[in-house]
Protein backbone atom coordinates (compact mmCIF):
# COMPACT_ATOMS: atom_id res chain seq x y z
CA UNK A 1 0.00 0.00 0.00
CA UNK A 2 1.44 3.65 -1.00
CA UNK A 3 1.97 5.53 2.11
CA UNK A 4 0.79 8.84 2.46
CA UNK A 5 3.24 11.80 1.57
CA UNK A 6 3.96 14.46 4.36
CA UNK A 7 6.05 17.82 3.93
CA UNK A 8 6.98 18.67 7.28
CA UNK A 9 8.37 22.37 7.25
CA UNK A 10 10.19 22.74 10.79
CA UNK A 11 12.80 24.89 12.99
CA UNK A 12 13.28 27.49 15.58
CA UNK A 13 10.71 30.04 16.50
CA UNK A 14 10.53 33.19 14.20
CA UNK A 15 12.71 31.20 11.52
CA UNK A 16 9.86 32.13 9.04
CA UNK A 17 8.33 28.68 8.97
CA UNK A 18 4.58 29.53 8.40
CA UNK A 19 5.39 32.14 4.99
CA UNK A 20 7.01 29.18 3.64
CA UNK A 21 4.75 26.92 4.72
CA UNK A 22 1.87 29.02 3.17
CA UNK A 23 3.58 29.29 0.07
CA UNK A 24 4.14 25.68 -0.18
CA UNK A 25 -0.09 25.42 0.39
CA UNK A 26 -0.81 27.18 -2.32
CA UNK A 27 1.82 25.88 -5.04
CA UNK A 28 0.57 22.55 -4.52
CA UNK A 29 -2.95 22.29 -3.52
CA UNK A 30 -2.34 21.99 0.26
CA UNK A 31 -3.76 22.33 3.49
CA UNK A 32 -1.87 22.97 6.90
CA UNK A 33 -1.37 21.46 9.81
CA UNK A 34 0.15 22.89 12.90
CA UNK A 35 2.78 21.29 14.90
CA UNK A 36 2.73 24.36 17.85
CA UNK A 37 2.15 23.03 21.31
CA UNK A 38 0.98 26.15 22.03
CA UNK A 39 -1.26 27.43 19.14
CA UNK A 40 -3.65 24.47 19.98
CA UNK A 41 -5.45 26.81 22.86
CA UNK A 42 -7.78 29.21 22.15
CA UNK A 43 -7.51 32.89 22.82
CA UNK A 44 -4.41 32.85 23.33
CA UNK A 45 -3.36 34.23 19.60
CA UNK A 46 -1.11 36.79 19.91
CA UNK A 47 1.80 35.39 22.13
CA UNK A 48 1.44 31.95 19.94
CA UNK A 49 2.49 33.97 17.15
CA UNK A 50 -1.12 31.90 15.47
CA UNK A 51 -1.23 32.70 11.20
CA UNK A 52 -4.16 35.32 10.98
CA UNK A 53 -7.51 34.79 10.13
CA UNK A 54 -6.41 36.15 6.79
CA UNK A 55 -3.55 33.61 6.62
CA UNK A 56 -6.06 30.60 7.97
CA UNK A 57 -8.49 32.00 4.86
CA UNK A 58 -5.75 31.86 2.44
CA UNK A 59 -5.33 28.06 3.36
CA UNK A 60 -7.22 25.75 5.46
CA UNK A 61 -5.52 25.15 8.85
CA UNK A 62 -5.75 22.10 11.30
CA UNK A 63 -4.98 21.70 14.86
CA UNK A 64 -5.02 25.11 16.29
CA UNK A 65 -7.98 26.37 18.63
CA UNK A 66 -9.07 23.09 19.61
CA UNK A 67 -9.01 23.68 23.50
CA UNK A 68 -9.34 26.29 25.93
CA UNK A 69 -6.16 26.79 28.31
CA UNK A 70 -7.04 25.23 31.07
CA UNK A 71 -7.72 21.62 29.24
CA UNK A 72 -5.07 19.32 29.13
CA UNK A 73 -3.33 18.36 25.69
CA UNK A 74 -0.51 15.86 25.05
CA UNK A 75 1.87 14.51 22.49
CA UNK A 76 -0.23 11.37 22.25
CA UNK A 77 -3.81 13.06 21.60
CA UNK A 78 -1.68 15.41 19.13
CA UNK A 79 -0.58 12.72 17.06
CA UNK A 80 -4.59 11.14 17.26
CA UNK A 81 -5.83 14.29 16.14
CA UNK A 82 -3.28 15.09 13.87
CA UNK A 83 -3.57 11.57 11.98
CA UNK A 84 -7.66 12.41 11.72
CA UNK A 85 -6.69 15.37 10.23
CA UNK A 86 -4.17 13.69 7.61
CA UNK A 87 -7.15 10.93 6.71
CA UNK A 88 -9.77 14.14 5.95
CA UNK A 89 -6.88 16.00 3.80
CA UNK A 90 -6.43 13.19 1.80
CA UNK A 91 -9.48 12.11 1.70
CA UNK A 92 -10.28 15.50 -0.29
CA UNK A 93 -7.71 14.88 -2.87
CA UNK A 94 -4.93 17.95 -1.06
CA UNK A 95 -1.56 17.54 -0.75
CA UNK A 96 -0.31 17.75 3.07
CA UNK A 97 2.11 20.56 4.84
CA UNK A 98 3.00 20.13 8.26
CA UNK A 99 4.61 23.22 10.51
CA UNK A 100 5.52 24.05 13.38
CA UNK A 101 8.40 23.87 16.04
CA UNK A 102 7.50 21.65 18.53
CA UNK A 103 9.59 18.67 17.94
CA UNK A 104 7.89 15.85 19.96
CA UNK A 105 5.23 16.33 18.10
CA UNK A 106 6.31 16.07 14.63
CA UNK A 107 8.23 12.90 16.16
CA UNK A 108 5.23 11.12 17.67
CA UNK A 109 3.26 11.85 14.54
CA UNK A 110 5.94 10.08 12.00
CA UNK A 111 7.16 7.57 14.46
CA UNK A 112 4.83 6.51 16.80
CA UNK A 113 4.56 7.10 20.46
CA UNK A 114 5.20 5.21 23.67
CA UNK A 115 2.25 4.14 25.60
CA UNK A 116 3.15 4.49 29.57
CA UNK A 117 1.27 3.48 32.70
CA UNK A 118 -1.96 4.49 33.11
CA UNK A 119 -1.86 7.85 35.27
CA UNK A 120 -1.86 7.45 38.90
CA UNK A 121 -4.30 10.69 40.13
CA UNK A 122 -3.25 10.83 43.56
CA UNK A 123 0.47 10.15 43.10
CA UNK A 124 0.35 13.29 40.19
CA UNK A 125 -1.51 15.17 43.42
CA UNK A 126 1.34 14.54 45.45
CA UNK A 127 4.31 15.44 43.32
CA UNK A 128 2.31 18.38 42.64
CA UNK A 129 2.17 19.20 46.43
CA UNK A 130 5.99 18.53 47.09
CA UNK A 131 6.56 21.10 43.83
CA UNK A 132 4.30 23.39 45.88
CA UNK A 133 5.73 23.20 49.30
CA UNK A 134 9.42 23.03 48.08
CA UNK A 135 9.59 24.76 45.33
CA UNK A 136 9.65 24.99 41.64
CA UNK A 137 13.24 23.28 41.33
CA UNK A 138 12.79 20.39 43.49
CA UNK A 139 10.94 17.77 41.53
CA UNK A 140 13.41 18.30 38.48
CA UNK A 141 16.25 18.15 40.90
CA UNK A 142 15.09 14.24 41.57
CA UNK A 143 14.10 13.88 37.74
CA UNK A 144 17.83 14.59 37.17
CA UNK A 145 18.91 11.91 40.11
CA UNK A 146 16.74 9.18 38.51
CA UNK A 147 16.75 9.70 35.00
CA UNK A 148 18.87 12.43 33.73
CA UNK A 149 18.70 11.70 29.84
CA UNK A 150 14.97 12.77 30.46
CA UNK A 151 15.93 15.23 32.54
CA UNK A 152 18.08 16.72 29.27
CA UNK A 153 15.05 16.85 27.48
CA UNK A 154 12.78 18.64 29.66
CA UNK A 155 12.80 21.90 30.44
CA UNK A 156 13.28 22.90 34.30
CA UNK A 157 9.50 24.53 34.50
CA UNK A 158 7.69 21.88 32.22
CA UNK A 159 5.88 20.46 35.47
CA UNK A 160 3.77 18.29 33.71
CA UNK A 161 6.53 16.67 31.65
CA UNK A 162 8.78 16.40 34.89
CA UNK A 163 5.50 14.42 37.23
CA UNK A 164 4.45 12.39 34.15
CA UNK A 165 8.85 11.43 34.07
CA UNK A 166 8.65 10.83 38.05
CA UNK A 167 5.42 9.30 37.84
CA UNK A 168 6.55 6.49 35.48
CA UNK A 169 9.55 5.98 37.05
CA UNK A 170 7.49 5.40 40.67
CA UNK A 171 4.56 3.33 39.31
CA UNK A 172 7.58 0.87 36.84
CA UNK A 173 10.69 1.36 38.77
CA UNK A 174 11.96 2.05 35.25
CA UNK A 175 13.34 5.39 34.08
CA UNK A 176 10.68 6.58 31.45
CA UNK A 177 14.21 7.39 29.25
CA UNK A 178 14.92 3.73 28.72
CA UNK A 179 10.83 2.64 27.83
CA UNK A 180 11.37 5.34 25.18
CA UNK A 181 14.56 3.68 24.00
CA UNK A 182 13.32 0.08 23.84
CA UNK A 183 9.84 1.62 21.36
CA UNK A 184 12.49 3.71 19.60
CA UNK A 185 9.46 5.19 18.11
CA UNK A 186 9.79 2.83 15.41
CA UNK A 187 6.52 3.63 13.69
CA UNK A 188 6.46 4.77 10.11
CA UNK A 189 3.53 5.37 8.68
CA UNK A 190 4.18 7.88 6.08
CA UNK A 191 6.57 8.96 3.71
CA UNK A 192 8.27 12.17 4.50
CA UNK A 193 9.92 15.13 3.29
CA UNK A 194 11.41 17.26 6.00
CA UNK A 195 12.05 20.85 5.82
CA UNK A 196 14.25 22.96 8.10
CA UNK A 197 13.75 26.77 8.12
CA UNK A 198 17.40 28.22 9.75
CA UNK A 199 19.00 31.23 10.06
CA UNK A 200 22.02 32.41 11.52
CA UNK A 201 22.05 32.68 14.92
CA UNK A 202 22.55 36.45 15.53
CA UNK A 203 19.77 37.01 12.91
CA UNK A 204 17.16 34.79 14.55
CA UNK A 205 17.78 36.51 17.36
CA UNK A 206 17.10 39.68 15.92
CA UNK A 207 13.79 38.35 14.72
CA UNK A 208 12.85 37.16 17.58
CA UNK A 209 13.73 40.54 19.64
CA UNK A 210 11.47 42.08 16.29
CA UNK A 211 8.50 39.35 16.81
CA UNK A 212 8.47 39.97 20.93
CA UNK A 213 8.29 43.80 20.32
CA UNK A 214 5.33 43.44 17.17
CA UNK A 215 4.02 41.22 19.88
CA UNK A 216 3.77 43.82 22.20
CA UNK A 217 2.74 46.64 19.81
CA UNK A 218 -0.17 43.68 18.36
CA UNK A 219 -1.64 43.96 22.27
CA UNK A 220 0.14 41.00 24.06
CA UNK A 221 -1.04 42.68 27.01
CA UNK A 222 -4.42 43.22 26.77
CA UNK A 223 -4.49 39.54 25.60
CA UNK A 224 -3.08 38.54 28.82
CA UNK A 225 -5.14 40.64 31.25
CA UNK A 226 -8.18 38.96 29.44
CA UNK A 227 -7.16 35.35 30.07
CA UNK A 228 -6.69 36.30 33.57
CA UNK A 229 -10.19 37.97 34.14
CA UNK A 230 -11.53 34.87 32.36
CA UNK A 231 -9.77 32.65 35.55
CA UNK A 232 -6.96 31.51 33.39
CA UNK A 233 -4.54 31.82 36.22
CA UNK A 234 -0.86 32.08 35.88
CA UNK A 235 -0.10 28.27 37.20
CA UNK A 236 -1.41 26.73 34.00
CA UNK A 237 0.96 25.26 32.10
CA UNK A 238 -0.21 27.29 29.14
CA UNK A 239 0.20 30.52 30.81
CA UNK A 240 3.86 29.68 31.81
CA UNK A 241 5.11 29.80 28.63
CA UNK A 242 7.57 32.24 27.41
CA UNK A 243 5.66 35.71 26.68
CA UNK A 244 2.98 34.95 28.97
CA UNK A 245 4.50 33.88 32.05
CA UNK A 246 6.67 37.22 32.02
CA UNK A 247 3.33 39.65 31.17
CA UNK A 248 1.44 38.10 34.04
CA UNK A 249 4.65 39.27 36.68
CA UNK A 250 4.18 42.22 34.58
CA UNK A 251 0.19 42.05 35.35
CA UNK A 252 0.19 40.72 38.81
CA UNK A 253 3.56 40.98 40.74
CA UNK A 254 4.04 44.58 39.81
CA UNK A 255 8.26 43.26 37.81
CA UNK A 256 8.72 46.18 35.77
CA UNK A 257 7.45 46.52 31.95
CA UNK A 258 10.53 47.21 30.07
CA UNK A 259 11.99 43.99 32.30
CA UNK A 260 9.39 41.83 31.37
CA UNK A 261 9.79 42.39 27.80
CA UNK A 262 13.44 41.95 27.95
CA UNK A 263 12.86 38.41 29.84
CA UNK A 264 10.31 37.07 27.01
CA UNK A 265 12.69 37.86 24.37
CA UNK A 266 15.18 35.93 26.63
CA UNK A 267 13.52 33.36 27.21
CA UNK A 268 12.05 32.83 23.33
CA UNK A 269 15.65 33.23 22.56
CA UNK A 270 16.27 29.73 25.09
CA UNK A 271 13.43 28.23 23.61
CA UNK A 272 14.63 28.78 19.99
CA UNK A 273 18.56 27.26 20.83
CA UNK A 274 16.57 24.35 22.73
CA UNK A 275 14.67 24.10 19.36
CA UNK A 276 17.69 23.41 17.30
CA UNK A 277 19.73 21.25 18.95
CA UNK A 278 16.19 18.91 19.14
CA UNK A 279 16.15 19.23 15.13
CA UNK A 280 19.91 19.36 14.69
CA UNK A 281 19.99 15.53 16.14
CA UNK A 282 18.06 14.82 12.85
CA UNK A 283 19.77 13.91 9.98
CA UNK A 284 16.72 13.45 7.75
CA UNK A 285 16.58 17.45 7.76
CA UNK A 286 16.99 19.36 4.82
CA UNK A 287 17.99 22.46 5.83
CA UNK A 288 17.75 26.44 4.11
CA UNK A 289 17.71 29.68 4.77
CA UNK A 290 14.16 31.42 4.75
CA UNK A 291 15.19 33.15 1.07
CA UNK A 292 15.58 29.77 -0.48
CA UNK A 293 12.30 29.70 -1.35
CA UNK A 294 13.21 28.23 -5.32
CA UNK A 295 15.29 25.55 -4.11
CA UNK A 296 12.12 24.24 -1.35
CA UNK A 297 9.99 24.29 -4.20
CA UNK A 298 11.74 22.96 -6.35
CA UNK A 299 12.42 20.04 -3.36
CA UNK A 300 8.79 19.84 -2.66
CA UNK A 301 7.62 18.98 -6.46
CA UNK A 302 10.28 16.53 -6.94
CA UNK A 303 8.63 14.59 -3.54
CA UNK A 304 4.90 14.93 -4.58
CA UNK A 305 5.48 13.89 -8.16
CA UNK A 306 7.77 10.52 -7.36
CA UNK A 307 6.39 7.65 -7.80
Amino acid sequence: MKRIKLVIILGPTAAGKSRIALGLAERFNGEIISADSRQVYKLMDIGTAKPSATEQKRIKHHLIDLIYPDDIFDAARYRKEATEAIEDIVRRGKSIIVVGGTGLYIKVLIRGIFKGPKADIKLREKLKKEAEVFGDTYLYKRLKEIDPPMAQKIHIHDMFRIIRALEVYQITGKPLSKFQQEHNFCDNPYEVLKIGIGNERESLYLKINKRVNEMIEDGLVDEVRALLKRGYGPGLKAMQTFGYKQICDYVLNGVNFDESVKLTKQDTRRYAKRQITWFKRDGEIAWFNPDEEKNMFQLTSDFFYSK
